[in-house]
C-alpha cells in the first residue's frame, strides 16, 4: 500500500478517533440534557396539579394535567395589556436600536473618518463606567420622560457591544474596494449605505436584532422605576405583580387545607408565568438561528 493510500485510509477511517468521538458526543449529550430538562420540567409542571408539583412528584411528564395555572394567569385582564405593551416596546425599541447602531457603526468602520480612534474610545469608555442609577433617574426625570414609553426606548438606544460587532462586520467583510468603485461611479455615502452596505449585512443585522429584542422582551427594572401607569407596564412587570398578589392572598386563609391548595396554585402560577413570558421570544429564535451563528462569528473576528 502506497503512503498516499495509507494516509487516505487513515483520514476516511479514523478508527483511533472513535473513542474520542464517543466521549465528545457523550459530553454534548449531557450538556444538552442539562439544558433541556429544566425547560421540559417547567412546561410539565405548569400543566400538572399544584399539589403534585408541591410534593415533588413531577419529573418529566405532567401529573394530573390541568390548566389551572394558565387560567389564573390569564384571568387578569392586565396580562393582555402587558403583551400589547411588551410587543410595542420590543418592536419599536429594536427598530430604534438597529437604526442608531447602524448609523454609528458605519462611520466608525471607515478608516478615513477624522478622530475615529477618539470617538471609539468615548464609546468603549461607557462600557466600563456609567453615570449610575440615581443620575440616570434624574436625567430621565429632567427630560420629562417618567411614565412615558420613551423612558424605556431612548435611554438604551444603543448597545456599545452590539455596535462593535456591527462595526467589525463592516470593517472585515465589506471590501473597501466596493466603496471605492461606488465612489468612482458617483455614488454618495448615503446611497452606498442603503443600496450596497445594508443588503450585504443581513446576518449581523439579524444577530443584533435578536439581542435587542430579547433585551426589550425581558426588560423589567427600567419599567419598575420609570413606569407607574398600569396601562403602560410591560408584561414582565405585570407578571411580577400577579405572582406577588398570589403570595399575598395566601395570608387570607386560616384553614390548612385551603392554604395547601393555594400554595399548590402558587406553584402552578409561577411555572405558568415562566412559560407565558418565555414562549414568544423562544419561538422567534429558530427562524433566525442561521443568521445568529454566522453573524456572531463573522462580526467578532477581524480579517
Amino acid at each position: 500500500m502506497s503512503e498516499a493510500s495509507y494516509i487516505q485510509q487513515k483520514i476516511t477511517n479514523p478508527k483511533e478517533d472513535k473513542l474520542l468521538y464517543a466521549v465528545v458526543y457523550s459530553i454534548l449529550f449531557l450538556f444538552a440534557l442539562c439544558i433541556l430538562y429544566p425547560i421540559i420540567f417547567i412546561i410539565s409542571a405548569s400543566f400538572s396539579d399544584g399539589t403534585e408539583v408541591q410534593l415533588g412528584r413531577v419529573y418529566l411528564l405532567p401529573v394530573k394535567p390541568t390548566l389551572d395555572g394558565y387560567q389564573a394567569v390569564f384571568s387578569h385582564k392586565n396580562v393582555l395589556i402587558g403583551f400589547r405593551n411588551t410587543l410595542f416596546y420590543t418592536l419599536a425599541g429594536t427598530a430604534i436600536n438597529i437604526i442608531v447602531t447602524l448609523l454609528c457603526a458605519y462611520p466608525l468602520s471607515r478608516k478615513d473618518m477624522p478622530f475615529r480612534g477618539f470617538f471609539m474610545f468615548l464609546f468603549v469608555f461607557t462600557m466600563f463606567f456609567s453615570g449610575g442609577l440615581i443620575p440616570s433617574y434624574l436625567l430621565v426625570t429632567q427630560l420629562r420622560m417618567i411614565n412615558t414609553v420613551w423612558a424605556l426606548l431612548l435611554p438604551g438606544a444603543m448597545s456599545v457591544y452590539n455596535m462593535i460587532i456591527t462595526r467589525t462586520f463592516f470593517d472585515s467583510n465589506v471590501p473597501v474596494e466596493l466603496l471605492e468603485a461606488s465612489q468612482i461611479d458617483g455614488c454618495s455615502d448615503t446611497r452606498y449605505f442603503f443600496s450596497i452596505l445594508l443588503p450585504l449585512s443581513h446576518a449581523v443585522v439579524a444577530v443584533i436584532a435578536l439581542f435587542y429584542a430579547v433585551g426589550h422582551w425581558n426588560a423589567y427594572f427600567s419599567a419598575l422605576i420609570y413606569i407607574r401607569d398600569p396601562n403602560l407596564q410591560p408584561l414582565q412587570l405585570i407578571l411580577r405583580n400577579i405572582l406577588l398578589a398570589t403570595r399575598i392572598s395566601l395570608n387570607e386563609f386560616e384553614d390548612p387545607d385551603l392554604m395547601e391548595g393555594k400554595i399548590g396554585l402558587e406553584y402552578l402560577v409561577k411555572y405558568a408565568l415562566i412559560v407565558v413570558s418565555s414562549a414568544p421570544i423562544i419561538a422567534l429564535y429558530p427562524f433566525i438561528q442561521k443568521f445568529f451563528v454566522k453573524g456572531v462569528m463573522i462580526g467578532s473576528i477581524k480579517g
